[in-house]
């Protein structure tokens, strides 16, 4: 029997995968891996390792997951060293408790990888710390979409009147009703926005507006997925603490009041 390590690659910028995650992918025999990795990374595979693409668009889907779950119960109990290979944290909005349970189903061998999730990683990028003394002492991680045909029962109450940074993930379809749940359970129209597009990568974007009118800024330029929304006072540090992006010369667009 193999071994499946359920592997978090981080959020984009390769350095930034764990020892242990780069040692999973060096001595793989099978790898699977996310469309939203570095593909940097998997010039670490050895020779004669099997490499499969399991990329996933909204709505377009190279690979099910239950096709997902299938290949690495088979390739372990061919007797491989199976890493599965997913963007930022497998445990964070990542599926990878599906893929453990798959594991466990099977009698197959499993370990967890954590990676540094996204929110956290591009949030620091931007030169926005997700909690500070003086501007927030909570942090929530959201998601931004749904299953197919799911309601909509986030406490949009709680999280406008008791968290100081949210971070929503997988938010863009839906920024619109997002900024409009906050605003009608309490939160501040001037409350500042940021949405990080491509975060941690030399492509990294960053649009910073308020409640108020971060959705028709987005429209203005184009911002698009993968990006990560964080939501909170915390956003006003960015122009001081902005380090990557100056750095770069990335492109980034300012609008707090």
């Amino acid at each position: 029997m193999g071994t499946v390590y359920i592997v978090g690659a981080g959020p984009g910028d390769e350095e930034l995968i764990t020892v242990k995650g780069l040692n999973c992918i060096k001595k793989a025999d099978v790898i699977l891996y996310d469309r939203l990795i570095n593909p940097n990374l998997l010039k670490y595979a050895k020779k004669g390792a099997e490499i499969i693409s399991c990329g996933k668009l909204p709505n377009c889907h190279t690979m099910q997951q239950n096709t997902i779950n299938l290949e690495l119960v088979k390739y372990a109990k061919q007797g491989k060293i199976v890493t599965r290979l997913k963007g930022g944290d497998p445990f964070i909005f990542g599926r990878g408790g599906e893929e453990a349970e798959a594991c466990i189903n099977a009698g197959v061998p499993f370990e967890i990888v954590p990676g540094i999730t996204s929110s956290i990683a591009t949030a620091a990028y931007a030169g926005i710390p997700v909690t500070h003394r003086n501007y927030s002492s909570s942090f929530a991680l959201i998601t931004g979409h749904r299953k197919q045909g799911e309601t909509d029962n986030m406490n949009w109450s709680a999280l406008a009147s008791s968290i100081d940074t949210l971070a929503i993930y997988m938010g863009m379809r839906n920024l619109k009703h997002i900024t409009e749940q906050l605003i009608a359970n309490g939160k501040s129209k001037e409350t500042p926005v940021a949405l990080i597009h491509k975060g941690t990568t030399a492509f990294q974007r960053t649009l910073v507006g308020t409640l108020d009118n971060i959705e028709e800024m987005a429209k203005q330029e184009q911002i698009t997925n993968p990006s990560m929304i964080i939501v909170g006072e915390v956003v006003r540090l960015r122009e001081k603490l902005n380090w990557f992006e100056s750095s770069v010369q990335l492109l980034v667009v300012n609008d707090i009041p």
